[in-house]
């Protein structure tokens, strides 16, 4: 089966002012804005890097999971991971013999993403998509490889998750994902990884990312969105 990490997601207050941090420190471009997740009382904004994507939402409605995620995290935040699979019947089969739960089955022409309780996985939303065509992404509208930027990064190399018990998440993702857990980290066939390490100030949660640098002059550590970005 293949399977690779392909979008980070954050949550922010003022989306705006996300977006603008994004485009000046990564020299990435908008590609769409997606009209479904205001049935999630939420608007958005999707970057692609490379054929990887960054997005953020931002609430626009009380009582959202977005806006409680806000509050527990005093702030703005890592939110989501989406991995892509080319088979999720047998990803089903194996959420089903784990007792993970479905929490929400998200549809689009040519795409289908099972988002996961966070009290199976931990330390944030994990969705498991597959689309029709490998390499296709609905989710970021019709014409995003026309916005793809490599001026300054290329891909995600990584998701760093801090948690209370950096050994039993890995175990944990590794088992929903599929795939083998080495040393608190959970590396992608082609590339990509998603660390565990001990809990910080706000508790578990996603911390940051590294991205691939286009060029070593590029290479730098700033924070968008209270999540420390690494470009190597």
């Amino acid at each position: 089966m293949k399977v690779r990490l392909r979008q980070i997601v954050m949550v922010a207050t003022d989306l705006e002012a996300a977006e603008q941090r994004i485009t000046d420190e990564l020299g990435v471009e908008l590609c769409f804005r997606d009209p479904g997740v205001a049935e999630f009382g939420l608007r958005n904004a999707l970057f692609p890097i490379g054929e990887q994507f960054l997005e953020v939402v931002s609430p626009t409605e009380p009582e959202t999971t977005a806006g409680r995620h806000l509050e527990r995290r005093g702030g703005d935040s890592g939110y989501m991971v989406i991995v892509e699979v080319d088979d999720l019947a047998t990803v089903r089969q194996r959420l089903d013999a784990l007792g993970t739960r479905v929490v929400f089955e998200a549809t689009a022409p040519g795409v289908v993403g099972l988002h996961l309780h966070p009290g199976d996985v931990g330390g944030a939303i994990l969705s498991i998509d597959e689309t029709e065509t490998w390499g296709e992404w609905p989710w970021a509208g019709p014409d995003w490889r026309d916005h793809v930027a490599k001026d300054r990064v290329e891909a995600v190399l990584a998701v760093t998750i801090e948690a209370n018990d950096p050994p039993a998440m890995a175990q944990r993702w590794a088992e929903v994902i599929g795939l083998p857990a080495h040393n608190n980290v959970v590396s992608f066939p082609d590339g990509g990884e998603i660390r565990f390490v001990a809990v910080g100030d706000r508790g578990e949660g996603i911390a940051g990312f590294s991205l691939f640098a286009s060029n070593p002059t590029d290479r730098r550590s700033f924070d968008i969105c209270n999540c420390y970005f690494d470009t190597v």
